[in-house]
This record gives C-alpha cells, sequence and structure tokens, in this order.
C-alpha cells in the first residue's frame, strides 16, 4: 500500500509522518517550494510540534517519506490519497474553495481506477459527494463508489498535540458507499494505533459513520458546539463583572458537577476551527439562531475588552497598550484568525498606540504581520493578555512599568503576586485588584 498528503501543513505533515511510520510508503505535496526543501532536509517547517522533527528524520532516512510540489506525482503514485488542505472564508464569511478545489483538480487529472481519495479538510456538509465527487468525475472519467472510491474523514487533532490526539480520539470514516468505507477504514486501521479508551461507548478505533455526510457533521457540530459555549462563558463574563464576581471561580465551580463542561470565557477564540467551522454549519443551515448569535458574541470579545479596560484608564488617546500575545493559541506559533488583529484595531481606533509582544514571534515578524513589537521592561499604560502562553504565567508587575490596568484575557496571571503589586489596578478576568 501507498499513500500521498496533499498539504504539508500543522496538520498534514505529522499525519504523513505517522502514516510513514507504520510502514506505509508515502509521499506529501505541497505547493511551495521551501516547504518541500525543508521536509526533505528532515526538518519540520514549523516549530512546537513534538517528536515531529525526530520521527519525520527517521521516515526520511528509511526513505518511507519524500515530499514533492507536484500533487499530481504525489497521487499518481498512491493507492490512498488523504487531502489536507486548508479551507478558509472569506471576508463576508462564505467558504473559500479556491486551494482546495486546485488540489482536487491536480488529482482529478492524475487518477485511475481503484484508487481511494479521502478528505480530512473540514468541509460543509454535502461537501464530498456534492462538490468533490463530480469534480473528481468529470477530471478523471471515472464513475464514484466504482472506479473512483471516495470518503471523508475529519481531522479531530489540534495543533502542538497532534501524535497524542491521532492515538486519542476515534477516527471517523464516512464513503460515498459500502467499498469506500471499507477501503479507507483498513486504511486507517494500519495507518494509526490508538490508545485505550475504556470511557468510550465503543472500543477506540476506526468507526464508521454510514456516510460521508454524517462524517462531515461530526466535526461541525463538535466546532459549533464549542462555539456556542464559549459564547455562552462570554455572556456569564460580562453579567458577573457586572456583579463584580469573579468568572474563572464561577466556572470552575459549575463545572465541578458531573458531567458539567463550560469553556472559559476569552477575548477571542482564533485558528482554523472556532472561527471558521462554526460557519461551515451555517452555510448549510442559515436559519440557525444559536450559531449565529454565538459568533457574534465571540466576534464582539475583542471590543468589549478594550472597552472594559478604558472604565480603568479612561481615554485610550495617546496612552501606550502592550497586547501580550499575537498567537491564537498559546504555545501554537501561528495567528490565523488570532484576537490580536481585533484587539490592536480596537486599540488604534480609540487613538491609542498599540505594541505586541509574542515569545514565539521574533520582532521581524511581528513587523510583517502589521505590529510594532513591545519589548518587557518598556514603559506602558495598560497591557491585555491576549494568548495563554505558558511564559505569562510568571509575569510579574515589574515587567510592565507604568502599568496602570491588565486585562487577563486567558486567566493565566497568578492572582497573589498582582493583588500585592504596586499598580493603579490589576484587572484580572472578570475581577480587579486595586491598591
Amino acid at each position: 500500500m501507498k499513500a500521498a498528503v496533499i498539504g504539508l501543513g500543522k496538520i498534514g505533515l505529522p499525519l504523513a509522518v505517522q502514516i510513514a511510520g507504520r510502514g506505509i510508503a508515502t509521499t506529501g505535496a505541497d505547493i511551495n517550494p521551501d516547504v518541500v526543501a525543508t521536509i526533505n532536509a528532515g526538518k519540520p517547517p514549523f516549530p512546537g510540534e513534538p517528536d515531529l522533527e525526530e520521527r519525520l528524520g527517521a521516515v526520511i532516512d528509511g526513505r518511507m517519506f519524500r515530499a514533492t510540489t507536484s500533487t499530481a506525482d504525489a497521487a499518481a503514485a498512491a493507492d490512498v490519497i488523504v487531502v489536507a488542505v486548508p479551507l478558509v472564508v472569506d471576508r463576508s464569511g462564505a467558504p473559500d474553495f479556491r486551494s482546495i478545489d486546485s488540489a482536487t483538480a491536480d488529482i482529478g487529472l492524475a487518477l485511475h481506477p481503484g484508487q481511494l481519495v479521502v478528505y480530512e479538510t473540514t468541509l460543509p456538509i454535502g461537501t464530498t459527494r456534492g462538490r468533490f465527487g463530480p469534480a473528481l468525475e468529470a477530471l478523471s472519467g471515472l464513475t464514484m463508489g466504482a472506479g473512483l472510491l471516495l470518503a471523508f474523514s475529519p481531522e479531530r487533532v489540534s495543533s502542538g498535540r497532534v501524535f497524542r490526539d491521532l492515538r486519542s480520539y476515534p477516527k471517523l470514516v464516512g464513503g460515498i458507499n459500502a467499498e469506500s468505507a471499507r477501503v479507507a477504514i483498513d486504511f486507517y486501521e494500519h495507518a494509526l494505533e490508538f490508545d485505550d479508551r475504556p470511557d468510550l461507548q465503543r472500543p477506540n478505533g476506526v468507526w464508521d459513520m454510514g456516510s460521508a455526510e454524517s462524517a462531515e457533521f461530526v466535526k461541525l457540530a463538535e466546532t459549533t458546539y464549542r462555539d456556542v459555549n464559549i459564547a455562552l462563558a462570554n455572556e456569564f463574563a460580562t453579567h458577573a463583572e457586572a456583579l463584580g464576581l469573579d468568572v474563572w471561580e464561577i466556572i470552575a465551580a459549575a463545572n465541578s458537577q458531573p458531567f458539567s463542561h463550560i469553556h472559559r470565557p476569552g477575548i477571542a477564540v482564533g485558528g482554523h476551527c472556532i472561527p471558521v467551522y462554526p460557519r461551515f454549519y451555517l452555510a448549510g443551515d442559515p436559519s440557525a439562531v444559536l450559531p449565529m448569535a454565538a459568533r457574534r458574541i465571540n466576534m464582539a470579545q475583542p471590543e468589549r475588552t478594550i472597552a472594559r479596560l478604558e472604565t480603568f484608564v479612561g481615554t485610550l488617546n495617546n496612552k501606550t497598550v502592550a497586547v501580550l500575545g499575537a498567537a491564537y493559541r498559546g504555545g501554537v506559533k501561528e495567528m490565523a484568525f488570532s484576537g490580536v488583529f481585533a484587539v490592536a484595531n480596537a486599540i488604534e481606533q480609540r487613538g491609542g498606540r498599540c505594541v505586541v509582544h509574542d515569545p514565539l514571534f521574533d520582532d521581524g515578524e511581528l513587523r510583517r504581520a502589521g505590529f510594532e513589537p513591545y519589548v518587557m521592561g518598556e514603559l506602558v499604560d495598560a497591557a491585555v493578555v491576549q494568548t495563554d502562553h505558558s511564559e505569562y504565567r510568571s509575569l510579574r508587575p515589574a515587567d510592565l512599568p507604568g502599568c496602570k490596568a491588565i486585562i487577563d484575557g486567558r486567566g493565566v496571571l497568578v492572582s497573589p503576586v498582582w493583588e500585592a503589586s504596586d499598580a493603579s489596578f490589576a484587572v484580572v478576568g472578570a475581577s480587579v485588584w486595586s491598591e
């Protein structure tokens, strides 16, 4: 058996390495020649994925994996083609298919009978069968379910823990027919290993969802549920702040009840999942009330955060505000849909000077993203913790001289340290410590 993985980003590359590490000769394709050259040299093109460099080096040295810029070549030589090309949204919130349509076209021109194409990219429900299937048929001359096998299997992993998540969670598979599902299940059973999970309703492993549409729905249900839950937590936070209560303590206590699970509130949730995938759900169910309301609430958090900051320091006009964290999530070097952009915009719209710090990005990278870098120890009037980097847990008032207020949008600051500070105020989550 030979495999191809199309798209060697933070999800696709670890998946390809996992497949190759199980003894399946694998070719990875990416349109970026620098990424391909770095991978073929045995080096990950991005930091922060545990075990990736060691495992990548092993499969490169063992001639079980190589990368190429030719999607068609990778697809032509494979028995199973896994597509992990990101699907994002445009400015209106509609799915932008251009990149994945292009990859699909390259695959379709290279297909021959009996190959399986599996999409792992999160998609609106019905896309595998209704959009990509007909495109592959037209380009290859094959028929879906006969010469062309087609399935959907949602990625259920997060950057920074991909190998762990691949073992931890059941691999869901939905074929466009029984034969597509059978071949996909056989492939993933060979390619993956699974932890024992006695808490699951059935043994951990590859689960047949019965159809591509059911498998597509699961991923959208997971991410939309989280978006709604986070929006509810943000509503709780707003009310708790108005009452002068500590929302972190309230949510922690609420989650102590069996089966309870309330997400923590925050400035905004970034990455490709939470800000994007509920839009995919809404594309198919535009009348859904809760998902749309949740999106509006969560998108409003950066503006709300900066408005709250002004209640402690007054107008931000001509004041310097340090935003701590450009990444969308702690420990992950990526700004995709990060709340930092909206937070910075809200500061600048009020006439403030926004400076940004992130331990994962150097000054040049921050400038290229449009930010003025901040160096710890420089004078500021206020600050906002935007990303839950572990480095910020050791943050001290002396790191932010002149700071009159700090809003901890991630709940990572150590409370006693800030309670004893000389700052006029230290704002943590929904609570305010003052002298």
